[in-house]
């Protein structure tokens, strides 16, 4: 029997993890911050200007380039997506599941989301608005 806690340690094991300044510095080389946390914990705990907003039960079908859900910046397996959650837990999860998809630089926030804002990185407001791709016509 597996326990999360080795589930997690293997995840992490495969991920090259991102402390928040260097995810900030890899947004700034073209990577794309991908917020999955639940509009509940966006809305309590703050946004981060130009975060693509993608819930978790969602990320591999709008991440996957083959996928007829993805999002426009899906384009291929090359993208560099960087995971955030409120913590830096599930985030690790969902970036090595998108290693098994073949986006193999895909990697998470150490702290996620409060270790972000604790570090003075850019924040907003919470807010609970749908992802963009939930308004738009074949949303899923």
């Amino acid at each position: 029997m597996t326990t999360i806690s080795e589930v997690l340690a293997a995840a992490r094991a495969r991920l090259t993890r991102l402390a928040p300044t260097d995810a900030a510095a890899a947004v700034l080389d073209g990577a794309r911050l991908v917020d999955i946390r639940p509009g509940w914990q966006r809305l309590a705990e703050g946004t981060v200007p130009g975060a693509v907003v993608i819930e978790r039960n969602h990320l591999e079908w709008r991440l996957d380039p083959t996928s007829d859900a993805r999002i426009d910046a899906a384009v291929d397996h090359d993208v560099a997506w960087v995971v955030l959650c409120s913590e830096g837990y599930t985030s690790s999860l969902a970036a090595a599941a998108l290693q098994d998809l073949g986006l193999h630089r895909a990697t998470d926030v150490v702290g996620g989301y409060r270790a972000w804002e604790a570090a003075g990185l850019p924040t907003a407001p919470g807010s609970d608005a749908p992802p963009e791709y939930a308004a738009s016509p074949g949303g899923h």
